[in-house]
């Protein structure tokens, strides 16, 4: 979840950390709120933070039965139960290194304390576009819609004035949307198209329960994005990632807290999923996706553990002798965080994509009050 934030919230860094990202209008308010000892649970609440992660514990994920896509296209139309949820997810860098953005997708907004308030009985009426721009021109933004201003059909989902749509040979990605946050009165416009070419498609779900209730699907491992924004006005092009993530359940049902990167080798692509279930069981896979999109099983390098984030986030990351920088923070929020990394994966250098997700600390009722005023709801 991945985010925009993915598919969550950020909140306010400190000033250090602050310029060229988009939380850095947040008042000093809320920085306080950030060093508040013991108002939200531990990340990882484990004793031993890092023994669910440590190499020879973990529980590999299986490849979903059932869940095969032999297009390995976007489908926007499969039905969503109640409780559950579907997200397309989307992250890139630009080729200068200036710039970054994610971009979710959501039925069933699984961050919305909206959605979590209405019992979850219609995914459908709790729908948002999130889109994060990182770097210079940063912009952030996520309102969520009701069921009667959106559009799920195979190739194309209508969110509000944006809508996400399969063309063939690429994903495009139609902005039109406001900046609403609480702390922003300018209601800055957020509009533009991207377009996301895969460079390999895989057709294989795994799921991340023995359930079954919650299936991560990588749908493009590589990929080549373009980004052509009217507001801000921004033009590049970079390499970019896009997966899909869909569940029967909330994700606090089935998780405490995951782990998850992703980096692009010389040939293939690497991702690491781990985390800890709900019911204390854990689990850790290292999948390469070869040239033409198959994942394969690999071995887990050693966990590297990261800097804790303003808020107090625990991250960590796999890496070659377990060791790995933190190139930039892209979003930190109480319950959430996103990352570029330095690291060395199965001898090559490479920059890394990172995030870390606590659930205990969604679920926390100060977090649960904080999230309105960064993810609004469209009234009509």
């Amino acid at each position: 979840m991945r985010d925009g934030d993915d598919a969550a919230a950020s909140y306010l860094r400190s000033d250090e950390l602050a310029a060229g990202i988009p939380s850095s209008e947040w008042p000093p308010l809320w920085t306080g709120i950030a060093r508040m000892n013991g108002a939200l649970p531990p990340a990882a609440p484990a004793p031993d933070p890092w023994a669910l992660l440590r190499r020879g514990e973990d529980d590999r994920l299986v490849r979903a039965p059932g869940a095969r896509d032999s297009d390995a296209h976007p489908r926007f139309d499969a039905p969503v139960p109640a409780g559950g949820y579907s997200w397309w997810y989307v992250d890139a860098l630009s080729d200068d290194g200036q710039h970054g953005l994610t971009v979710i997708a959501f039925i069933g907004s699984v961050f919305s304390p909206y959605f979590k308030r209405s019992g979850r009985g219609n995914p459908l009426d709790h729908c948002a576009l999130n889109v994060a721009l990182y770097g210079p021109k940063a912009r952030w933004t996520m309102t969520e819609r009701g069921e009667h201003a959106v559009q799920p059909e195979r190739d194309q989902f209508a969110i509000g004035p944006s809508s996400v749509r399969w063309a063939g040979d690429c994903l495009v990605i139609d902005i039109e949307e406001r900046d609403k946050r609480i702390m922003n009165p300018l209601r800055r416009r957020v509009a533009g198209q991207i377009k996301v070419w895969p460079e390999m498609l895989n057709t294989e779900a795994f799921a991340l329960d023995p359930a079954g209730k919650h299936l991560w699907h990588c749908l493009a491992p590589r990929a080549r994005i373009s980004v052509e924004m009217q507001a801000p006005e921004l033009s590049w092009q970079g390499s970019a990632y896009l997966d899909s993530n869909r569940g029967s359940e909330s994700l606090e049902e089935g998780f405490r807290i995951w782990h998850w990167s992703r980096a692009h080798l010389g040939k293939d692509v690497a991702v690491f999923y781990e985390g800890q279930r709900r019911d204390g069981t854990t689990f850790a896979s290292a999948l390469r996706f070869d040239k033409a999109g198959v994942p394969h099983e690999a071995d887990l390098p050693p966990t590297a553990p990261l800097p804790n984030t303003l808020w107090q986030m625990e991250r960590v990351t796999r890496a070659d002798r377990g060791h790995a920088t933190v190139r930039r923070t892209w979003e930190d929020s109480p319950f959430y965080t996103r990352s570029t990394l330095h690291a060395r994966l199965y001898g090559e250098p490479v920059v890394a994509m990172q995030e870390t997700l606590s659930l205990d600390r969604f679920c926390s009722p100060i977090v649960q009050q904080l999230i309105p005023h960064r993810m609004p709801r469209a009234r009509k």
